[in-house]
């Protein structure tokens, strides 16, 4: 029975997990539009996948 009430709280968490990085994709996607919208026709803003101060920089 313990076993079974374990399965069912991870079971539950990881929907919880799922809904809020979708979320958060989602709110980072609609940000890189609008961010995009603001830039004149044919500009295009380069945006590196790390920051420089995450690879090793102080």
């Amino acid at each position: 029975m313990l076993t079974l009430v374990i399965a069912m709280i991870l079971y539950v968490a990881g929907f919880v997990f799922l809904y809020g990085v979708l979320r958060l994709a989602v709110r980072h996607a609609l940000e890189d539009l609008e961010a995009r919208r603001a830039l004149p026709d044919g500009q295009v803003r380069e945006r590196p996948y790390l920051p420089a101060s995450f690879v090793g920089g102080n």
